[in-house]
């Protein structure tokens, strides 16, 4: 309980906090401000930026939300409606509507048979010179997602599409791809297919991991160890798996080297994670970033837009003040 108090005290606010945060009154009258994930009925989940901090619930006097977020245990949908949520974040359109599809209602479900017919052109196979991962298109004109850690530290990037003609499947390696935007603490990079001669690329639209709930069925397309359009078909394990200070949906659809950055599905071909990771030492214990996470980062793609002059970040900083550099002075 010490530890907990520390950590809380070095978040006090002291009397203003944003009017877009949720504020959680504590009962030694301090306050953390952030945005709440998750709410238990022993314990809530708060996102304060650079980690997630879990408040048992005997300790929390009162959750206010912010203006502009719904209330505790629900979000707000285009209709007006609510709906329960896990992840914090509204469903809002993005920027350009066009960028990428976000259906409101849920489409009809189907077998898993059906829809890999149906969607699975939309998921690649990202490779770069020191190892390969998978990906989906967001939209016809060549905007894809992947994880970061696919292509860390590479801009020599090639993407591998698998086209249907007449049954057959025509393998088409794109070679001028260029990287858009870049989230290296949420695992996360947009990517553009930039081929002069490259054709409109059939995609697939982003669901919702809140509408979810634990035991529905979901499956997985990707290359795990290079064997491209494997499809695997698992159970959601859990929505709320903390690990690093981030949220992951967990899943017992088989998560292999090679899957990292491909999408995971529901039953309605709707793209509800980004498959990253797997307990190696385990089988069945598969991870995948939220697709609220997803929507979060495209809709703010400009706050992490890549610069080839400055690849660390999209901003250039000037050099710091020194004591010791004396001001030039013209003559």
């Amino acid at each position: 309980m010490s530890r907990l108090c520390v950590c809380l005290s070095a978040l006090v606010v002291c009397g203003l906090a944003s009017a877009w945060a949720d504020t959680i009154q504590l009962k030694d009258k301090a306050a953390v401000v952030g945005t709440i994930l998750a709410v238990k009925s022993d314990q809530v989940a708060v996102d304060v930026g650079y980690t997630v901090l879990v408040i048992p619930r005997s300790q929390i006097v009162k959750i206010t939300r912010g203006d502009t977020t719904p209330a505790v245990g629900a979000k707000t949908t285009h209709g007006g409606k609510k709906a329960s949520s896990t992840s914090g974040f509204t469903d809002v359109p993005p920027p350009t509507a066009s960028f990428y599809r976000a259906p409101i209602k849920a489409a009809t479900s189907r077998s898993v048979r059906e829809l890999v017919n149906e969607i699975g052109e939309a998921v690649v196979q990202v490779g770069t010179p020191s190892g390969l991962g998978s990906g989906f298109f967001l939209n016809e004109d060549g905007f894809l997602i992947t994880n970061f850690h696919v292509i860390e530290g590479e801009t020599q990037i090639t993407v591998e599409v698998y086209h249907q003609h007449d049954g057959q499947l025509d393998r088409k390696t794109h070679k001028q791809v260029r990287i858009i935007a870049l989230n290296k603490f949420a695992d996360l990079a947009l990517l553009k297919v930039d081929d002069k001669d490259a054709p409109k690329f059939k995609s697939v639209p982003l669901g919702s991991a809140d509408a979810l709930a634990v035991g529905e069925t979901v499956f997985a397309i990707g290359s795990p160890l290079g064997l491209e359009r494997t499809v695997t078909e698992g159970i959601l394990s859990t929505k709320t798996r903390e690990m690093g200070g981030q949220l992951y949906l967990q899943t017992t659809a088989q998560i292999n080297p090679g899957n990292s950055g491909g999408p995971l599905f529901n039953l309605s071909g709707e793209v509800i994670g980004v498959t990253n990771m797997k307990v190696s030492s385990g089988e069945g214990l598969g991870f995948a970033i939220p697709v609220e996470y997803v929507k979060f980062f495209l809709d703010h793609r400009d706050a992490f837009a890549y610069s080839l002059g400055n690849p660390g970040t999209p901003y250039r900083y000037l050099e710091p003040p020194s004591r010791t550099r004396q001001p030039r002075v013209e003559e």
